[in-house]
């Protein structure tokens, strides 16, 4: 999959400059100099890591990092000057992932990059963050509107199959060997119906019409695909 990494620094020279340093590693970029020209490019694109500087002309870059975390987990690395420790912290408490105080060697940017990159695949299928819903598989924190939400072992291996197979249509058969993981002998189907259920009264606005959890009549389940 193509890596496409935006790029907020409003000094030109820089900006292209680390264009350039990382255009080897076949990146795709979007480049801005404004926070405003970088919420436009988000609300179109799908990026997979920000490189974002802290002081720009119509804001602060840490305050976009908080507003990007409302409802993304893209990995983001800030720009800093003079390694201003206290623009570090407060970059890393609002979620920021790494920072480059400037000026930075182009090795270790092109270094710091392809780490966020490498851990964001390694990570990418135990968080996931989309339509106001906050999973962490691998802490087993799951979240609805920042609202903590209780699943047991069940509910949560077949909110996982579901979710990383977003718009595929999952046969019955399919979700209750996934679900319980070989152990079928005394599992029907009445227990996967059971399970769905249950995973609908806590993740649906309104559980009798689904807006995620979609039943697909004679085969099986889906998790609606975002648009």
């Amino acid at each position: 999959m193509e890596e496409r990494l935006l790029i907020v620094e409003d000094d030109k020279k820089l900006n292209d400059g680390i264009r350039l340093a990382l255009k080897y590693d076949s990146y795709l970029f979007y480049q801005c100099r404004t926070l405003q020209e970088a919420r436009q490019i988000l609300r179109k694109e799908s990026v997979t890591l920000i490189l974002l500087d802290v002081n720009l002309p119509d804001g602060n870059g840490i305050d976009f990092v908080r507003e990007v975390r409302k409802d993304s987990q893209v990995p983001i690395i800030l720009l800093t000057v003079n390694n201003m420790e206290v623009d570090i912290v407060t970059g890393l408490e609002a979620g920021a992932n790494d920072y480059i105080t400037k000026p930075f060697s182009l090795m270790v940017l092109r270094a710091r990059v392809a780490v966020q990159l490498r851990d964001k695949e390694t990570t990418g299928k135990d968080r996931m963050v989309f339509d106001g819903f906050e999973f962490y598989f691998d802490k087993m924190e799951f979240f609805k509107d920042r609202e903590a939400m209780e699943l047991s072992k069940t509910e949560q291996r077949l909110l996982r199959v579901l979710c990383e197979n977003r718009g595929k249509v999952l046969k019955r058969e399919y979700l209750i060997d996934a679900v319980w993981q070989g152990d079928t002998e005394f599992v029907d189907g009445h227990a996967l119906t059971v399970a769905i259920k249950r995973l609908r009264d806590k993740l649906e606005d309104d559980a009798q019409k689904p807006k995620y959890i979609r039943t697909v009549y004679g085969i099986g389940y889906t998790w609606t695909a975002k648009e």
